[in-house]
């Protein structure tokens, strides 16, 4: 098997006054990852969002995926190394929301989900923060 595709990381964003203004939505780890670093151009929910524009990702504290097997078949199928630890907990990066579809050529959408559609994501200093359902305002902890 060929080893994984090394990935260009997107520069970080710098955190604002603008970006801490914004809505977040929880996506878990190892997801989050691959959203924020331009990997996964899809989030998979089972409604469908009207919204548009700039949203914070937040790696939620549920861990349920960051077991062994798990990780090693998301490697291979991104075909790429993933990091050996993930932050969780509290917003990881910025990402836009751009439409909504139930039908989309990229290899993340499940065909039985809406998927919203994301673009111009960046990494961000990790700033930790309780996650909520669907999109919420972080309040963020010293």
């Amino acid at each position: 098997m060929p080893s994984p595709t090394s990935i260009e990381i997107p520069p970080s964003a710098r955190w604002t006054p603008a970006l801490q203004a914004l809505p977040a939505l929880a996506i878990r780890q190892p997801y989050a990852w691959l959203v924020v670093n331009g990997i996964k151009d899809i989030e998979n929910r089972s409604r469908r969002t009207l919204y548009r524009g700039q949203v914070l990702i937040h790696a939620s504290l549920n861990e349920g995926l960051l077991f062994a097997d798990s990780l090693k078949e998301l490697s291979a199928r991104a075909d790429i190394e993933l990091p050996g630890s993930f932050k969780t907990g509290g917003i990881v990066g910025v990402a836009e929301i751009v439409a909504c579809e139930r039908r989309h050529g990229s290899e993340w959408k499940d065909p039985s989900s809406w998927g919203w559609v994301l673009t111009d994501a960046r990494p961000l200093a990790f700033r930790p923060c309780k996650g909520a359902l669907g999109f919420f305002r972080p309040k963020f902890t010293a």
